[in-house]
């Protein structure tokens, strides 16, 4: 005879958690209990949950599943970047980074397993999209980078943005349900203004965006502002034109009041002229904005390098003439696989 299969605990809210516990004949207070448990202590096991019964706490394993989210491997680079795959509940690997800085400390986390837009820059763009990752899945990212800043630099996270494996837009209830805990007074209480969730450009889930009332960040990918270079680079946008993109920014901003980032990656002969520059503040004057200009960290799946450092000034000194809030993001973790699904595909190929 089968087994059952457990119950996932933490896709349940807490109404549906005290249902749960009023059918196994415990008082719905418990529900809250074992919600702190999960949401604010981040318990990866019944075990854990000192102020339940011993008999409780074993009724609950035998119907229950945490799936916790486990570091597989971490890289430390020299530039104090920490580079990690975590290994799910049904063995996929998805990637996390901490990106320390003087004034705050970044968890970059994923979205997906995999990834479906196959941007040619990207190494998860070369990977196939196996799954969404539930809200439980992301938060442990958070979790789990949060310990290794106090661990190592003695500071907690400051920032989260979703910018690693996966394109947020496209697991929009997962990330928004993960936002939630993050946020919450009885999840781990960090504030919307400290959360950026990237985008490689989505236009009918940004509107969505603006009519949910999004209070957290919102970045664009946008590496081009010319239909026929970001066509050839990100394929996403032959059906999410450049004015696509900005009617639906237009619509965002108009229901949220809230600037949007422009993320610029810098390619050497691709995108580095002053021409790339004036088409990039021709699009900046729709609705107010800031460009992080990014330096390329290459892969070996794609012949893109970064632009030279004189090109990426000139550029920056444009766009700050045109009074665009214009900064420079260097490139972190070069002496390890510090590029968005490096480390993933690599350890794919050694599985």
């Amino acid at each position: 005879m089968a087994t059952a299969k457990k119950t996932d605990i933490r896709a349940l809210d807490l109404p549906q958690l005290q249902q749960h516990l009023v059918a196994m004949q415990q008082p719905a207070f418990r529900a809250k209990q074992i919600y702190q448990w999960l949401w604010e202590k981040s318990a990866t096991s019944f075990e854990q949950m000192s102020n339940l019964s011993k008999d409780l706490r074993k009724a609950l394993d035998e119907s229950f599943a945490i799936n916790a989210v486990q570091v597989n491997n971490s890289q430390f680079s020299n530039d104090h970047t920490i580079k990690n795959t975590f290994r799910l509940a049904d063995g996929n690997i998805v990637e996390g980074v901490l990106i320390p800085l003087e004034d705050r400390m970044t968890a970059c986390v994923s979205s997906q397993v995999g990834c479906s837009l196959t941007c040619k820059f990207c190494a998860t763009g070369y990977m196939d999209r196996k799954r969404n990752l539930n809200a439980d899945e992301i938060y442990d990212q958070v979790v789990l980078i949060d310990k290794q800043a106090k661990l190592n630099y003695n500071n907690p996270l400051t920032n989260i943005v979703y910018m690693g494996m996966g394109e947020p837009l496209l697991n929009y209830a997962n990330v928004l349900k993960s936002i939630e805990r993050i946020t919450a007074p009885d999840g781990l209480n960090m504030s919307y203004k400290r959360i950026t969730v990237s985008t490689a450009g989505i236009a009918k889930m940004i509107k969505k965006l603006g009519d949910d009332g999004a209070k957290f960040n919102l970045a664009l990918s946008l590496h081009a502002a010319n239909d026929e270079k970001r066509n050839e680079i990100m394929p996403i946008n032959e059906a999410n034109s450049l004015k696509a993109l900005a009617d639906a920014l237009k619509y965002y901003f108009a229901k949220t009041k809230n600037p949007v980032t422009y993320e610029y990656i810098v390619f050497n002969h691709f995108n580095d002229e002053i021409s790339d520059a004036m088409d990039l503040a021709k699009f900046c004057k729709h609705i107010p904005c800031k460009v992080n200009l990014i330096e390329y960290n290459p892969i070996s799946f794609a012949d893109f390098t970064n632009a030279e450092g004189d090109k990426i000034d000139a550029f920056s000194n444009y766009l700050k003439s045109q009074g665009i809030n214009t900064n420079i993001r260097r490139s972190r973790g070069k002496d390890i696989d510090a590029a968005c699904g490096q480390l993933a595909v690599k350890e794919e190929a050694n599985a």
